[in-house]
């Protein structure tokens, strides 16, 4: 899968507008396919999926709700890979992030002035992220250990911690053995718009988009990451400091996860509890890599992956088909980019493991 990815970051940006916009077609017709087993009108469907998000100015603050924490998400995958790094653990760093910033909530308030809650809050959960990042990037820099595997293991141990929080010690007495914290208080809660969930998460999406676009774009370690991810050798030739940049990407890569698990937990629960962890984390994986890790591309991907995600349940109630459909969907847009790009990158031919090409005899 990770080379599928890698053929498609390398494809040519023209070639891969039209990849994506083959692989868009085949999805609504594979949708379609899956919405008649399912015994559903598929144009009903999709016209149903499609006005939950745009039929009315809530479903569409519910579309920017949920793409939020996949904003921040998808550029802390692409934050990483231009350098060649694999962050899986975002998940964790989210909820490690939500963890940290609810410890400031739930345990300072008294002890430092209110309007001081909200920004410790931020703080918390950029580093609490972070700190998390750190450890697959220290273990790879150190012992040479895959960051994969580590960042990705580490997802399974946050969120056994975070379970073992607000199931054991940060428990509301008050809740009588329902799981999760007390409420937070209204000095803790990040300001929402307009009468709707939209909340002030969506400043820290954007505000990050143009920062790390303008890191990638204009600033000389922008330049330095990108040469890292494009040929480590000659980055050591040319003096880059490779494993202090290892550790800075991932850092603040995990430091923006870590920032969308604060938001979820202020913006919206105003507690911590189970639904922080919602796979958030995991989705950005794709978004990242269907945006051809372009910070930009990211907030439009997220939005559709919102759309998804709000079309899904009205499709539920309206077609009475599964909600779980617009999962099944997205995962098939990334197959679908995935294959485009190896079949254009490989022009059709198959390479044997011994490194013979397979021909017409």
């Amino acid at each position: 899968m990770l080379n599928g990815i890698e053929n498609l970051l390398s494809v040519k940006k023209s070639t891969k507008i039209i990849i994506v916009a083959v692989s868009v077609l085949t999805v609504i017709m594979i949708g379609a396919l899956l919405f008649i087993s399912a015994g559903a009108n598929p144009l009903k469907a999709y016209y149903s999926l499609f006005k939950a998000a745009f039929g009315s100015f809530y479903g569409f603050s519910e579309v920017l709700v949920k793409a939020i924490p996949l904003i921040l998400c998808g550029l802390a995958v692409s934050f990483a890979a231009k350098s060649l790094l694999w962050n899986i653990g975002c998940e964790g760093q989210l909820i490690m992030g939500g963890v940290a910033s609810s410890a400031v909530a739930l345990f300072l308030p008294g002890y430092v002035p209110t309007f001081m809650i909200l920004p410790l809050m931020v703080i918390a959960g950029f580093v609490g992220g972070g700190l998390w990042a750190l450890i697959p990037a220290v273990l790879k820099t150190t012992c040479k250990v895959n960051e994969i595997l580590t960042s990705l293991m580490l997802n399974y141990v946050a969120l056994k911690w975070f379970h073992h929080l607000y199931y054991g010690p940060w428990q509301d007495p008050a809740k009588r053995g329902f799981p999760g914290t007390a409420a937070f208080i209204e000095a803790a809660h990040l300001p929402r718009f307009f009468g709707t969930r939209i909340h002030f998460g969506l400043v820290f999406a954007i505000l990050a988009v143009f920062l790390v676009y303008f890191i990638f774009s204009y600033t000389k370690w922008g330049y330095e990451i990108n040469v890292l991810g494009e040929n480590p050798e000659a980055a050591r030739y040319a003096g880059i400091k490779i494993n202090k940049n290892i550790v800075t990407v991932m850092f603040l890569s995990g430091a923006l996860a870590g920032l969308a698990g604060m938001a979820e937990t202020s913006g919206i629960h105003h507690r911590l509890q189970a639904g922080l962890a919602s796979g958030y984390g995991y989705t950005g994986i794709l978004i990242a890599f269907l945006s051809g890790l372009n910070p930009l591309v990211v907030v439009a991907v997220s939005i559709l992956f919102g759309v998804l995600s709000v079309g899904g349940f009205k499709v539920q109630m309206i077609a009475h088909v599964p909600s779980s459909i617009s999962d099944v969907l997205q995962a098939v847009i990334l197959y679908c980019v995935v294959i485009g790009s190896a079949i254009i990158r490989g022009r059709g031919k198959l390479t044997w493991k011994g490194g013979k090409q397979n021909g017409s005899g």
